[in-house]
């Protein structure tokens, strides 16, 4: 395929300008005078036939067709950057990790530090397209999610290229201050339907299923003798993490994974009066990258250690504080 483009060096110096906002900057960056800059943005605007300037030479500001071009250009111009560096160096690069946005919110930019802090020359780009909806971007290197956990048979092997994490534990929670304001006492599951508390149940349009996932396997566990829960008469968040913090804020009753509310339940934050149950699903990290990548095997070996240093999730003998 032949791509009819103008001057790279044109491209290169209005990317500059455009980003930085002077061409002195943008002469600086590259090496070159303000002049040569300047030249190079009149070129491409002859080649276009398109101002991509306006206003004075000390406050340029972008036209609407500059700002098109320009995030585009920054984008290609970074991915070219991180495919020579990839070829160069197969040490070096940056990592492209997929996951859930509230499991990234919620568990792993918590513990990034720790990797950044032992492993500095190794930089951690997180993305959530992958996970979420399983057409992420064509260079991602690991993609974390969850899955069902299969029967262990020999007919059925499991996949050489995903690995097991951790279990899934879910359970109802919520904040200290909800359980004093709400006249209605909770003693058992049951109490949830109550007309008190039904309003309170927070849903996640994500996973709507989650009151009566837990419900089902509450029934497990002789400790809970718990009915199906609808979970359809309370507010309903776009995202996870929104009905997590709402949790937080004392707005409602939400059923949350274990691994995304333990830091706020060991910090008093949040409230598990019955403990958590195991979803059926497990999260698992898969390997996009075929060639053999170091820093790859280095961010998976940390993972697992992560994994296995997780506290173990209340087993439903917790009562409230309050």
């Amino acid at each position: 395929m032949s791509y009819r483009l103008p001057p790279l060096g044109a491209l290169r110096a209005f990317e500059a300008a455009a980003r930085l906002g002077r061409m002195t900057a943008a002469a600086q960056e590259l090496c070159v005078t303000p002049g040569a800059i300047s030249r190079q943005v009149r070129q491409l605007e002859e080649h276009l036939g398109v101002a991509l300037f306006d206003g004075s030479k000390v406050r340029p500001t972008l036209t609407p067709a500059a700002q098109i071009l320009q995030p585009a250009l920054s984008q290609a111009f970074r991915q070219m950057a991180d495919a020579v560096r990839e070829v160069s160096d197969p040490a070096r690069g940056p990592l492209d990790v997929a996951c859930f946005s509230t499991l990234a919110v919620k568990w792993l930019l918590p513990r990034l530090f720790d990797f950044q802090a032992r492993y500095p020359d190794i930089d951690v780009r997180l993305r959530t397209s992958a996970a979420e909806t399983g057409d992420g971007p064509s260079r991602c290197d690991l993609v974390i999610t969850a899955e069902a956990v299969a029967p262990r048979t020999t007919a059925m092997p499991a996949p050489q290229d995903s690995q097991h994490l951790f279990m899934e534990y879910l359970g109802p929670v919520l904040s200290p201050a909800l359980a004093q304001r709400v006249a209605s006492p909770l003693q058992s599951p049951g109490d949830l339907l109550a007309p008190a508390w039904q309003p309170l149940l927070l849903r996640t349009r994500t996973r709507r299923n989650a009151w009566a996932m837990w419900a089902a396997a509450a029934q497990t566990n002789p400790a809970l003798q718990t009915q199906a829960f609808p979970g359809q008469d309370g507010p309903e968040f776009e995202h996870y993490y929104f009905t997590l913090e709402a949790a937080v804020r004392g707005l409602g009753v939400a059923v949350a994974p274990w691994h995304l509310v333990v830091d706020d339940v060991q910090a008093g934050r949040l409230l598990a009066p019955w403990g958590f149950v195991a979803s059926g699903y497990h999260y698992v990290m898969q390997r996009r990258s075929e060639a053999p990548l170091p820093r790859l095997d280095t961010f998976c070996a940390w993972l697992r250690q992560q994994a296995q240093g997780h506290p173990q999730p209340p087993n439903g003998q917790a009562q409230f504080s309050a």
